[in-house]
């Protein structure tokens, strides 16, 4: 192993969950795929990593993709907002929209390697720790079967979509 792979590889899987924006963006496309059930339940959290990849690799090569804040906070908004509602759009429709929020979330992880790194390895890491955090969206998700879950899932939405407003509000300031 050369210097800076291992590091490489924790930094781009501590990325992710260091930031309370992509936390609860990433728990709110799984709480949203556990609120839809199958297919969405899969497609959403393998659709996102995906397309995340590509946005992390357009961060790393340096190519700019304006708003990437804005598009982050949007994201945590939209989907909280898709939870507390109960949204339930073509599966078409949702795997676009959390596609959309994947470039600007992978542009971010992307253009934070630090020098000296491996980008494969840190990109790895980000996706692999995006997939926990999806998974465990899917895990809480889950508690949507009863009355009481159905209730607490509107209410996890919601602390999304507050917590959204909270990163376009410091984005725009």
């Amino acid at each position: 192993m050369q210097q800076g792979e291992a590091a490489g590889f924790l930094t781009g899987f501590l990325h992710p969950i260091s930031g309370l924006d992509h936390v609860l963006a990433m728990v709110a496309v799984g709480l949203w795929g556990a609120q839809l059930g199958a297919p969405a339940i899969w497609v959403l959290p393998v659709a996102f990593p995906l397309v995340m990849a590509m946005g992390g690799m357009l961060g790393l090569m340096g190519v700019a993709v304006p708003g990437i804040e804005y598009g982050i906070a949007t994201s945590a908004i939209l989907l909280g907002a898709a939870v507390m509602l109960e949204m339930r759009p073509p599966l078409v429709v949702t795997a676009m929209l959390v596609g959309v929020f994947a470039i600007f979330h992978g542009h971010a992880h992307g253009t934070e390697l630090a020098p000296g790194q491996s980008a494969l390895l840190y990109s790895m890491g980000f996706v692999m720790a995006t997939g926990c955090l999806h998974a465990l969206g899917i895990g809480i998700g889950v508690v949507h079967r009863w009355t009481w879950g159905q209730k607490l899932l509107r209410a996890a939405g919601a602390v999304v979509a507050v917590g959204g407003v909270f990163f376009m509000w410091k984005a725009l300031a």
